[in-house]
C-alpha cells in the first residue's frame, strides 16, 4: 500500500508536497520508499484543441512520436535506452491536454530523467518515424471505420459541438492525416509546451531537492509562456433528435448526452451523485437495474458526467439488440425523466454517497494512480486541500441539494440519440 493510500483516514493532503524548482517549476511530490521506483506524470494544457484548422490529429500525432527519437538517438536506439534500465515513458493526447509519463527504478532515476528531457525537448520528428506513426493511427481509424461503439460515439460529439474543436476526432481523419507535417508538429510543440502551460506530480522513492533538481533539467528550459489558440466556450447542439448510421451488425450501439454541468459548478458533487444513482454505478444504478436486470435489454449501461476546460455533456450508451433498440431507449428516457421530475430517494441517496466516499481510495492503491489523480487535480484548477474536502463535499448532500441538481441537470429531459446498426422504429 502506498502512502498516500495508508494515510486515507488522517489526510491525504497531507502527505503531498509542493516542490518548485530554482527555475521556478512547480510539482506535487508524494514520497513513498516502500518500493525502489518513480512515477512521474505531466501534462500540458491545450491537446488536440490546439490542432491546425482542419487538420485534426496532431496533437496525436506529436505525443506518438516523441519517444521515436530524441536528440542523438533514432527510434530504435532510443527504445533501447529505455529497455536497457526498464524505463517505462510513453505520451498521448486528449481534447484539453497532451500529457506524458515515466516510471522508473530509483537507481536508473538519472538516466530515465535525461531520456525524458530528450523527448520533450528534443525529439526528433523524423520523416521516416513521422510516416509510420500515421500510418498505425490511419490503421486505427481504418479499423474504427466498421467498430459501431466509435462510431456512435463520434457522431455524437460531432453533433453536440459542430464547428468546436470538441467535434472533432482527437485521432484526427483518414483524409486529413497525410496532411499534417512535421512543420504542423514543431509548431504545436512550440506553441504549447511551456513552463506557465504544465502540471506535474511525482510519486515514489524521490526526495524534495532531488526532484527539484531534476525538473530544471527535464522542463527548465521550456520558454516560460504558452501561446496556445484561445477555445469558444462549447454549447451542447442537437438535444431532441436522433441520428442513425446503419451498420450490418445484430446489435445496436446507443449513446446519448445533453448539456452538463461545469467541473466548478456549485451543483457539480450533487450532480455526480445523481449520475451514479441513473447509471454511474455498477449494480445498485437505475438503469442497470431496469435495462439488464428486469428486461434483459442489455449487458451494459452507463451514464457518466463529462468534463472539458471550455464545455461540459451528461453523455451515456448502450448495445442492445436491434428489434430491442428503441424499447431500450424508452426505459433509459423514462428513467432520466423520472430524476428530473421526483429527484433520487433517500434511500438511494445515502448508498450512493457511501458507494462514492469509499471507492475514492481505489483511485490511489498504486504510484501510477496516485500521480495521474495530482495532475488531474492540478488540470482542473484544484488546490492539494481537495483531496481531504472531496468526500466531505459529497458527504454534505442533501436530499435538497440531489433534486435542484436533478432538475438542473435533466431538465426537459431532451437527449441527443446517436444510433450505429440496424434499429428498428428507433
Amino acid at each position: 500500500m502506498t502512502a498516500l493510500a495508508a494515510t486515507e483516514t488522517l489526510s491525504r493532503a497531507s502527505t503531498v508536497q509542493k516542490v518548485v524548482s530554482n527555475g521556478g517549476v512547480e510539482a506535487w511530490l508524494v514520497e513513498d520508499y516502500a518500493i525502489p521506483l518513480i512515477a512521474l506524470e505531466f501534462a500540458f494544457k491545450g491537446g488536440a484543441t490546439q490542432d491546425p484548422a482542419g487538420k485534426p490529429g496532431a496533437a496525436t500525432l506529436l505525443s506518438g512520436l516523441l519517444d521515436e527519437g530524441a536528440g542523438a538517438y533514432d527510434s530504435d536506439g532510443f527504445h533501447r535506452a529505455l529497455d536497457e534500465d526498464a524505463i517505462e515513458m510513453s505520451f498521448s493526447a486528449d481534447r484539453d491536454i497532451l500529457s506524458g509519463r515515466m516510471q522508473s527504478l530509483s537507481r536508473n532515476s538519472a538516466h530515465a530523467f535525461a531520456l525524458l528531457q530528450l523527448a520533450v525537448t528534443e525529439a526528433r520528428l523524423d520523416a521516416e518515424s513521422l510516416d509510420r506513426v500515421v500510418s498505425q493511427i490511419a490503421a486505427g481509424l481504418k479499423r474504427e471505420a466498421n467498430d459501431p461503439d466509435f462510431v456512435a460515439g463520434r457522431r455524437l460529439r460531432a453533433l453536440a459541438y459542430p464547428n468546436h474543436p470538441y467535434g472533432l476526432p482527437v485521432h484526427g481523419e483518414l483524409s486529413t492525416l497525410p496532411t499534417l507535417t512535421r512543420a504542423n508538429l514543431i509548431e504545436m510543440r512550440a506553441a504549447a509546451f511551456a513552463r506557465d502551460n504544465l502540471k506535474i506530480a511525482a510519486v515514489g522513492a524521490i526526495d524534495a531537492t532531488a526532484l527539484a533538481g531534476h525538473l530544471d533539467d527535464v522542463f527548465g528550459r521550456l520558454p516560460e509562456k504558452a501561446s496556445l489558440n484561445l477555445v469558444a466556450p462549447g454549447a451542447f447542439s442537437g438535444t431532441g433528435t436522433r441520428h442513425v448510421d446503419p451498420i450490418d451488425v445484430p446489435q445496436s450501439t446507443i449513446r446519448f448526452g445533453r448539456e452538463g454541468l461545469a467541473r466548478r459548478d456549485p451543483d457539480f458533487i450533487p450532480a455526480m451523485v445523481v449520475n451514479h444513482i441513473l447509471g454511474g454505478g455498477i449494480f445498485s444504478a437505475r438503469l442497470f437495474r431496469e435495462v439488464r436486470e428486469k428486461r434483459g435489454l442489455a449487458y451494459s449501461v452507463y451514464s457518466q458526467l463529462v468534463t472539458y476546460d471550455h464545455a461540459a455533456m451528461f453523455y451515456g450508451g448502450t448495445s442492445t439488440k436491434n428489434e430491442r433498440a428503441a424499447e431500450s431507449m424508452a426505459v433509459i428516457e423514462k428513467e432520466i425523466s423520472s430524476l428530473s421530475d421526483f429527484g433520487p430517494t433517500e434511500e438511494e441517496l445515502d448508498k450512493a454517497k457511501k458507494y462514492l466516499i469509499g471507492s475514492y481510495a481505489l483511485r490511489f492503491d498504486t504510484s501510477t494512480k496516485i500521480a495521474r489523480q495530482l495532475v488531474n487535480l492540478q488540470s482542473e484548477g484544484f488546490g492539494v486541500e481537495y483531496l481531504d474536502e472531496r468526500n466531505k463535499l459529497i458527504a454534505a448532500v442533501t436530499i435538497e441539494d440531489a433534486k435542484r441538481a436533478s432538475k438542473r441537470l435533466f431538465g426537459d429531459t431532451k437527449l441527443l440519440v446517436t444510433v450505429a446498426g440496424n434499429p428498428e422504429r428507433i
